[in-house]
């Protein structure tokens, strides 16, 4: 069944559509473990094509108290799957022996959900990271649109993988403290808002600690333009020439 947008219904008989293409969407999300934990960061924005439309989306989300998730992509799918883990949550909730998911199941159920997606080819077109703290240790796992999964000390989405990753290789180290953390975050993000035409200099950050998990309110990342004054800009000629 297909919807028709004219008459604002359900069309009898129309072919089952899905998504061919992204159309509102998120870019990078940022995560790395620290001495005490495991961060995300994410900015803001959600792109309509090319236009800065949505300057206040939120694509950090509390799955529970021990786990964290951030979308890239296309934010409906996202809302899809805050949906899912909202229903897989609430199940848990239901049990009488209060049982929690831990940030690893709900990183391999999450895995199971994008790849079956993909096999029935309507896929969610997300790149998630998922963060969390159980049991004294910290984890922090990528998952696909596709269903390929892997973990790691940090990892990043979107343009971040080209633009971040490189920072993280050189400044990030085991026994960072959570200031220092934070700090290697939005060093990363201020590049992307510099670099990446996509992105934000609105923030959010989430951590995941033994004492459970937070996301920041969205706040303004500094950022610093001196390198561009004093440049001469070289335009058309008397003669019409460069």
């Amino acid at each position: 069944m297909s919807w028709d947008t004219c008459a604002g219904g359900p069309v009898s008989g129309a072919p089952h559509q899905h998504t061919k293409q992204p159309i509102v969407t998120g870019t990078s999300v940022i995560g790395i473990k620290y001495r005490d934990g495991v961060m995300l960061a994410a900015d803001t924005l959600a792109s309509y094509g090319s236009m800065a439309m949505f300057k206040d989306v939120e694509r950090l989300y509390k799955v529970s108290g021990s786990t964290v998730i951030g979308a890239g992509g296309e934010f409906s799918d996202f809302q899809k799957v805050q949906s899912i883990l909202e229903n897989l949550t609430g199940d848990d909730r239901n049990l009488d022996d209060g049982y929690e998911h831990t940030p690893s199941e709900i990183y391999h159920y999450m895995r199971s959900v994008m790849y079956q997606r993909r096999n029935k080819m309507n896929p969610l077109w997300n790149h998630l990271l998922i963060a969390g703290f159980n049991k004294g240790k910290s984890f922090l796992g990528s998952v696909d649109l596709i269903g390929t999964a892997y973990e790691d000390d940090f990892l990043a989405t979107g343009f971040g993988s080209y633009l971040a990753i490189p920072i993280l290789r050189k400044k990030w180290h085991p026994d960072m403290d959570e200031g220092e953390a934070r700090a290697l975050l939005e060093d990363c993000l201020r590049v992307l808002f510099y670099r990446d035409c996509r992105a934000l200099n609105k923030i959010q950050i989430a951590k995941a600690t033994e004492a459970g998990t937070l996301i920041s309110p969205a706040y303004t990342l500094q950022t610093n333009w001196d390198s561009a004054i004093g440049q001469s800009i070289t335009g058309l000629g008397d003669d019409g020439g460069w």
